[in-house]
């Protein structure tokens, strides 16, 4: 037994509840619903794929995104000893290096099971994996730089899984329609990264690391994130519109007003209301999501209806 400075007695070994926490489910998510949306965008029958599928949210949810958490919560234990001190690493719950060695072995086990699931999968959890080491750790460190960090997280969450399910599902590269909307999402999802910066500004400003919320201050960098989720979903609409998908346009339209009276609850008070956008906000984007994918999808069932 050693006794830390934060005075909390520690063990040798964490527990697995603190192990669990470290690769923070409540992250999980994001990634899992891009690589589900790039599943349904694909046009493809699920049946007969459903093991590739189970798999696959998991490489996307625990293994890679689960890795990102380790490495970032282990590169950032300063700052989180004083934005979250209740963290695992800080609070002495996860002793010595073991977040870092639970970090290099996840990004082993999800490597490895990308390889499993094919080479289109094993090269974007590579990809995936180093923007992950990317952003937390030094000499590139990504997230001292809010600009770089949330662009390199935006993609590895969202276009990147969507993309990747779409490739093994249909065998091929996927068309300009998907990638538009991989792409605008991804964009969109640089806000959302933005957001997510509030509630570490203090650590931030002391230990140098600039966020955006740090770079332009709570107020301007709150009015971006929203302009920037914005300008995404009107793209989107657009884009819908321009192929006949006015009903999917309608909706995305319908979710993204829903949204405009949030965000200016929201921007009233940004460093209060931060989680709560984050709670009903962000999923009325997410949502919307799932309807662009939706509106691709009917482009490939339409054309097996016309053969």
């Amino acid at each position: 037994m050693a006794r830390p400075a934060y005075g909390l007695v520690i063990q040798r070994r964490p527990a697995w509840p603190a192990m669990l926490e470290l690769l923070k489910p409540v992250t999980w998510f994001p990634p899992m619903w891009a690589f589900l949306c790039g599943i349904v965008s694909s046009g493809v029958d699920p049946a007969g794929h459903w093991p590739f599928i189970v798999l696959g949210l998991i490489l996307a949810g625990p293994m890679v995104c689960g890795t990102s958490q380790a490495a970032n919560d282990w590169f950032d234990r300063h700052v989180d000893a004083i934005n979250e001190p209740q963290r695992p690493i800080p609070s002495g719950r996860m002793p010595g290096r073991w977040g870092l060695y639970i970090a290099v072995w996840w990004t082993g086990v999800s490597l490895l099971l990308a390889y499993a699931l094919g080479i289109w999968v094993f090269g974007a959890a590579a990809i995936g994996l180093a923007l992950a080491w990317a952003y937390s750790a030094p000499p590139l460190r990504l997230k001292r730089n809010g600009w770089l960090g949330n662009s390199a997280v935006a993609l590895a969450y969202e276009g990147l899984p969507w993309i990747t399910a779409v490739l093994v599902m249909t065998g091929a590269a996927p068309d300009l329609r998907l990638l538009a909307l991989a792409a605008l999402y991804s964009f969109g999802a640089h806000g959302i990264m933005t957001l997510n910066d509030f509630k570490s500004v203090q650590g931030d400003r002391r230990m140098g690391v600039a966020s955006l919320p740090v770079q332009l201050g709570i107020e301007r960098a709150g009015l971006l994130a929203c302009v920037v989720m914005s300008v995404a979903q009107v793209a989107v609409i657009a884009l819908l519109i321009e192929w006949d998908r006015p009903v999917h346009a309608a909706v995305i339209t319908a979710l993204l007003l829903a949204q405009f009276v949030l965000m200016r609850r929201f921007l009233a008070r940004p460093v209060e209301r931060d989680v709560w956008y984050n709670a009903v906000g962000v999923p009325l984007y997410v949502l919307g999501m799932l309807v662009s994918a939706l509106a691709v999808r009917s482009f490939y069932l339409s054309a097996q209806v016309i053969v």
